[in-house]
């Protein structure tokens, strides 16, 4: 098995008339009972599995193909073939099958290629000779010659005998010969009819006469005679493209003579088929299946030659790396190693991951990191294209090879980095490279393909890596362009859209020029969308939305790294600014950041997104939408019915609590009133639980006397908002006389009604009939619960018993008299005894009982 005779490759064509390899393994031609005959027999040589078992049919026509080539069809539109490694393996297999076939096996093809109805047709005609006669090889034959071409083709029996008789008789030659002087006479007609012979010849799809066209000799003849099309007025310069404006440039001198001329009739007759040809019609399509191979299997040949020749590499790989070589001949290099990286897709497995592993060795991803930084465009678009193909084939070794550099080299200049950069700069107005970049990134950061083993993990070390190198550099553009400093540019227009009425008059008077009446809402609203915040320009829009795309899919793929990383640059409150973008895609891919963020149910972004009132920019995205029904109303719309069909029970009392009065007037959809209803249900049963315990309980537990009233309150005062989680308690003296608490319990209802009729007044515009505006703060200090911005809730619980009514009346003073301190204790059991008192409020005298 070891016989490098019989190593072979196995290829079957697909769909799209593309050969697929199925791999390498031994070929054997052995007796097989199942099949009641000698078959072909091909076992993997990695692992010794049938790679291939077919029976040699005696009515199959096997072709042989360029001495190393076996081609059949098994069945209809399944086609099959064996490349062999050497010429004599391939010699020893066909004489095998010409024996089971009893044919000589100097013929190229074993069988007539006969379907059906054609054998039913010929068994009726007379006996005919075994090949058409060929009508003499003359200038006044020309006609008659391709008329004979051309009625061949719908014929495959006639195809085969008209391709035997063009080859025996060396026919191909002689009408060359006959171009040439139809070219020199000026003979247009000739001319004419030498085209369809030719373009008949081609569609005969003979491998062997391929063989004989596409010869050095033959090729550039076989060009100038597809020239003249009888369908266009001037006949077309392929000759002159080919020999003046197409160069072979020779990055690195090739001595190989043999390759040399593989590598010019490659690209020569992959002209013809791409360029020459026109495209096949239905009925046409498998005519050039056999040139498609031909192709396919000279690609196969010039990557392994190349990989065979060890100086060669090394000497291109030297001078890529080398700061001497000048940027002409480096763009050379590039283009070279992008045409070889693309031949080398036609390797099989096995040695496609040889050949990138050389690649590798020899420094493919050092030179990238150069040339993606070059200024000349090309080169970067074939670095980009070279860098896919590496990523295709191993995100791992690319990754390795950025981690080893980080501890080496400063985060501007790693290599991920460098790609990002790119991905930004892009010139082109519809970002065609940074789309290509960004799926590489999101290969690159897919925990998907990531390995883990006994003694690394490598997921856990290349997003600790990313997140620490690369992260802010990919958020640096959406971070620009939600900065806090170009809000305060904007707080005017952000006043006026917030507090003009519906008849757009002020409500108050500014010291800036204030707009004219007749300045319509909409007018100021679209002044707002059209600020720095959010740039008009579409590139810049279609940017972002790429690195929203990149960090939606870390948000699903990615668990604490992202979730840090929002949390400390709050991320989600710059994304939102967004969703006042005229780009209506840009808005929606901040609201689809967002709701990949909340239909992940973590609490901890929850407690984050309430704690920073991060609805509100949505809410007014809904609002300021109006009655249109279009794909930001159904996307908004979805993210509240998530949340009510997934009764995630904190968002459902926030939004509730803080936006139902703007939202109750929006009735085209039941959801609002569906979240109304949960939140309403979820406080009943807290009352029934907290009903279940004794008052005794309850009551002894919260009671205060005055003095430790006011200490608290003096506490409450000069606590730090670092402090917010400690529990501040004072102990209960029951020695104490109680009976001046009143006094105290009454000042409190003075500040809290107090309060109330404050936020009363400060209760939210209404922008439109039944609706609400809410102003949205871009401090990150909401998030921490320090918003003194954020919307009063439209329904304020009221106060409970004990020390939870001190708290919140604290709460309150505090609020009004200092409002950068807000922060809360928030005790486990505070929220059901909330509740408990907004249904019971005669409950209230017995804190003072």
């Amino acid at each position: 098995m070891s016989d490098t005779r019989r190593r072979v490759k196995v290829y079957t064509l697909n769909e799209d008339r593309q050969w697929d390899d199925r791999g390498t393994g031994h070929v054997s031609s052995t007796y097989v009972e199942e099949l009641k005959g000698m078959s072909l027999l091909v076992r993997a040589e990695s692992d010794g599995s049938l790679l291939l078992e077919s029976k040699i049919n005696p009515n199959t026509a096997y072709q042989k193909q360029q001495d190393t080539l076996i081609v059949w069809s098994e069945a209809e539109n399944y086609d099959l073939a064996l490349s062999f490694q050497e010429k004599a393996g391939c010699d020893e297999i066909w004489e095998k099958i010409c024996q089971v076939q009893g044919k000589d096996p100097s013929v190229e093809v074993t069988q007539d290629l006969i379907d059906e109805s054609e054998e039913e047709r010929f068994e009726e005609m007379p006996e005919t000779s075994h090949l058409i006669d060929l009508p003499t090889c003359e200038l006044n034959k020309l006609e008659e010659i391709a008329d004979l071409v051309t009625s061949v083709l719908s014929s495959p029996i006639r195809r085969e005998k008209l391709a035997l008789a063009l080859e025996n008789e060396g026919y191909i030659k002689k009408l060359l010969q006959l171009f040439q002087a139809c070219e020199n006479l000026e003979n247009t007609e000739g001319l004419h009819h030498l085209y369809e012979i030719i373009r008949g010849i081609l569609f005969l799809n003979k491998a062997t006469l391929f063989e004989v066209m596409f010869s050095d000799e033959c090729i550039m003849d076989v060009v100038g005679c597809l020239e003249y099309d009888p369908a266009l007025a001037q006949p077309k310069r392929h000759r002159e493209f080919l020999t003046k404006t197409a160069k072979f440039k020779e990055v690195i001198p090739i001595t190989d003579s043999e390759l040399r001329q593989k590598i010019h009739q490659t690209y020569r007759v992959q002209y013809i088929q791409d360029i020459i040809l026109p495209t096949p019609s239905v009925f046409e399509e498998n005519f050039l299946s056999t040139l498609t191979s031909f192709i396919f299997f000279n690609k196969v040949e010039i990557v392994s030659m190349l990989q065979e020749d060890e100086k060669f590499l090394s000497e291109v790989f030297a001078q890529l790396t080398d700061e001497a070589t000048d940027d002409d001949k480096r763009r050379e290099l590039v283009n070279f190693f992008k045409e070889f990286c693309a031949f080398s897709q036609t390797l099989q497995p096995q040695n496609r991951d040889a050949f990138f592993k050389t690649l590798a060795k020899l420094g493919i991803l050092p030179a990238l990191e150069i040339v993606m930084g070059m200024d000349d465009l090309q080169v970067r678009s074939a670095a980009t294209d070279i860098f896919s193909y590496l990523v295709e084939f191993s995100p791992s070794m690319v990754r390795e090879f950025v981690m080893q550099e980080a501890q080496q080299s400063d985060d501007d200049i790693l290599l991920i980095n460098v790609v990002i950069e790119q991905m930004i700069c892009d010139t082109d107005p519809e970002l065609g490279g940074a789309v290509q970049l960004m799926g590489l990134l999101r290969t690159l950061i897919d925990p998907e393909n990531m390995l883990a083993t006994t003694n690394k993990t490598e997921k856990s070390e290349f997003l600790n890596f990313f997140y620490n190198h690369c992260m802010h550099v990919l958020t640096a553009p959406l971070l620009t362009n939600t900065s806090e400093d170009k809000c305060a540019k904007d707080f005017f227009l952000k006043h006026y859209r917030y507090s003009w009425s519906f008849v757009c008059t002020p409500s108050h008077s500014h010291s800036h020029s204030t707009p004219s009446s007749s300045i319509s809402q909409d007018n100021i609203v679209g002044s707002n969308k059209n600020n720095t915040i959010c740039p008009d320009n579409y590139q810049t829009a279609q940017l972002l939305a790429l690195i929203l795309e990149l960090l939606t899919f870390c948000v699903e793929h990615h668990t604490y790294h992202i979730k840090n990383y929002i949390m400390n640059k709050d991320l989600l409150r710059r994304v939102l600014v967004l969703m006042n973008s005229k780009h209506t895609f840009l808005a929606l891919c901040a609201l689809r950041f967002m709701r990949r963020i909340i239909g992940l149910k973590d609490e901890f972004y929850n407690r984050y997104i309430t704690k920073g009132n991060l609805f509100e920019p949505v809410i007014n995205a809904l609002l300021d939408n109006g009655t249109r029904y279009n794909l930001l109303n159904s996307a908004v719309i979805e993210l509240f019915e998530f949340i009510r069909v997934e009764d995630i029970k904190s968002l459902t009392a926030h939004i509730v609590e803080n936006f139902y009065k703007a939202l109750e007037s929006i009735e085209y959809v039941q959801t609002f009133k569906g979240l109304k209803t949960k939140y309403e249900q979820e406080k009943d049963r807290q009352n029934q639980k907290l009903n279940s315990v004794p008052s005794i309980l309850r009551s002894n537990r919260f009671r205060r006397d005055a003095k430790a009233l006011e200490e608290d309150e003096e506490m409450w005062f000069n606590e730090d908002e670092e402090e917010e989680g400690k529990a501040v308690v004072a102990p209960v003296e029951k020695s104490k006389p109680e009976d001046d608490f009143p006094d105290n319990y009454e000042k409190f209802m003075e500040t809290k009604k107090a309060k109330e009729s404050e936020d009363k007044e400060n209760l939210p515009k209404r922008t439109s009939p039944g609706g609400f505006k809410f102003t949205f703060s871009h401090s990150a200090s909401a998030a921490n619960g320090t918003n003194s911005k954020s919307v009063v809730a439209q329904t304020p619980p009221a106060t409970s018993n004990g020390s939870s009514s001190k708290t919140t009346n604290l709460a309150t003073t505090v609020t009004a008299t200092k409002a950068s301190l807000v922060g809360l204790v928030d005790y486990p059991d505070d929220e059901e005894e909330d509740e408990e008192e907004e249904t019971s409020p005669r409950k209230r005298p017995r804190l003072g009982s």
